[in-house]
């Protein structure tokens, strides 16, 4: 039996259907963009954010397709409630990555709607 090595992908984003980590649950690896929270799981109501990179990024965004407000969490987050999160506003789309993206990067992204090559989109 030949040994298989496990390879890990960062960030993981583990979203939730409910408040405080409940309900159903989905988790996503890798560098990627949720246009639209709505479309997964019926809205994503709390999520949990991993990534061993200290400069990883979640980026959330209080319209959809990466508009609007935004708030920026770098590195290991637990949210356990995204209603009014941003402004009294709720989380409508979301950026994840394993790297380090800077405020004009994400402004680029609010602006043209379009995520860094090698970005998955859901």
């Amino acid at each position: 039996m030949a040994n298989k090595a496990t390879q890990i992908i960062y960030p993981r984003l583990t979203v939730y259907s409910d408040e405080n980590f409940r309900g159903l649950s989905r988790t996503y690896r890798g560098n990627l963009g949720i246009r639209n929270t709505n479309f997964i799981l019926g809205g994503v109501e709390s999520l949990r954010f991993f990534s061993i990179n200290r400069d990883a990024t979640l980026v959330l965004f209080s319209r959809t397709r990466f508009r609007g407000n935004f708030r920026v969490y770098r590195g290991i987050t637990n949210l356990r409630d995204l209603d009014d999160l941003i402004n009294g506003n709720d989380v409508q789309s979301i950026i994840s990555t394993n790297q380090l993206l800077t405020i004009a990067e994400i402004r680029r992204i609010q602006l043209t709607g379009i995520l860094p090559r090698g970005y998955r989109r859901i």
